[in-house]
């Protein structure tokens, strides 16, 4: 039932207690998974601090979402629960609304863009949700939401700007505490700010002298421009590879939270986010979206060391084809691939000569284009394409010194 009808924002704030939180954790026994904490010595080297991984990847849908979208549906009457839900949703809300409403045998609509690819659409399916596909944008999709919102009379479920959709993101917290005591600091990543808002406040409820830091992309800090502007700005743009973080407005209600209970924000690039999506797969063979992988994006950010971190795993829910994309990007950042453009005198026995070179730098060659029809600035040259596996930024620099001692010149770095 919702008790905030009448309140303004700050007063929600004011009137939420720890026991809220705790109500939401007694309704998602038995229904959210207590994700177990993940000692990391790779990361805890890298931070300077003990960090433990909260992989709320392992969730049941994928993501902490579910959380919020469970307390929020049960706590709905008998009478609005019989009129159904609706959100408008392209990922990870969407699925837990539909994994929520299912469990509790309410009717859900999901509005998505018309443009969700198919395996996150038939996911929502596969819980029993009425999928609805509008538009081309989110936007689109959340403005057919609320049409049909007030055409079929149903109830809104919005993915972040809700006090019990926040108190079940917060339950995340009280695992945490109840797993580590003596944990100093929490990393939550920013989207609207629902997330961030529930494991704030549970938090300093529980041990005001536990840091909450949120963690946002650099390309989309609603957040951050809201707690320097005093109240929610609209960004120009989201655009981030963290894209279940891609928000431009935090929300009214997460702001006036975050305002109280958030210690700081930090702010991480796309190349950082994306490095560290590749260093959870390769040291804890664990997959997450880039949203996901904020807060161990951040680690190596935080003023303090010698104290005990805990990095919340958001969710997991990402295609294959986008994993090998963020990866590879990931690889040529960190200098784990490299692609050079080389002119080669258009006579037998050249390439034979580069692989010489890169055999004995112990450079594995992934990929090659010898094409005789490459247009040069001389007829008797032709343009070698070669993209070698290297170990790191010096590799490549030893690389290109020995094809240049060889008596290669005009060499270019394409990536």
């Amino acid at each position: 039932m919702d008790n905030t009808e009448g309140l303004t924002n700050e007063e929600i704030v004011e009137t939420t207690t720890i026991a809220d939180v705790y109500r939401a954790a007694k309704n998602l026994e038995g229904v959210a998974v207590k994700t177990k904490l993940i000692e990391s010595p790779f990361f805890s080297e890298i931070a300077n601090n003990e960090v433990y991984l909260k992989p709320e990847n392992l969730q049941r849908t994928g993501s902490f979402k579910l959380r919020g979208a469970f307390n929020r549906i049960s706590s709905l009457t008998d009478e609005e629960k019989s009129r159904g839900v609706i959100t408008a949703s392209a990922g990870n809300h969407a699925q837990g609304v539909a994994f929520a409403a299912q469990k509790l045998g309410v009717k859900a609509t999901i509005c998505m863009p018309a443009t969700t690819p198919i395996l996150k659409v038939e996911a929502t399916k596969a819980y029993g949700a009425e999928v609805v596909l509008f538009g081309d944008s989110f936007d689109d999709a959340y403005a057919h939401s609320l049409h049909l919102q007030q055409e079929r009379g149903l109830i809104y479920i919005h993915p972040f700007n809700d006090k019990e959709v926040i108190l079940g993101q917060g339950t995340v917290a009280l695992e945490i505490i109840d797993a580590l005591k003596d944990v100093d600091a929490i990393l939550v990543p920013i989207g609207g700010g629902g997330f961030a808002s529930g494991v704030a406040l549970a938090t300093k409820f529980v041990n005001p002298e536990v840091k909450v830091i949120g963690v946002e992309p650099e390309n989309a800090a609603c957040m951050k421009a809201a707690l320097e502007s005093g109240a929610p700005v609209s960004l120009p743009c989201a655009d981030t590879v963290a894209d279940g973080c891609a928000v431009k407005r935090a929300g009214d209600l997460t702001y006036a939270f975050c305002a109280k209970y958030l210690d700081e924000i930090v702010t991480v690039s796309e190349m950082e986010i994306m490095s560290a999506l590749l260093s959870l797969i390769e040291k804890h063979k664990l997959i997450a979206e880039g949203a996901g992988v904020l807060s161990i994006a951040a680690l190596n950010k935080l003023s303090f060391e010698g104290k005990k971190v805990v990095p919340i795993i958001s969710g997991g829910n990402i295609d294959i084809s986008t994993i090998s994309a963020l990866i590879d990007k990931a690889l040529i950042a960190r200098g784990r691939v490299f692609c050079f453009a080389i002119p080669l005198p258009d006579k037998p026995g050249q390439l034979l000569k580069v692989s010489e070179v890169l055999a004995k730098e112990n450079a594995n060659v992934i990929r090659l284009d010898h094409n005789q029809a490459k247009v040069t600035d001389s007829f008797q040259k032709v343009i070698l394409e070669v993209v070698v596996e290297t170990h790191n930024h010096e590799h490549i620099e030893r690389i290109m010194k020995a094809l240049k001692d060889a008596g290669f010149d005009g060499i270019e770095q394409i990536y």
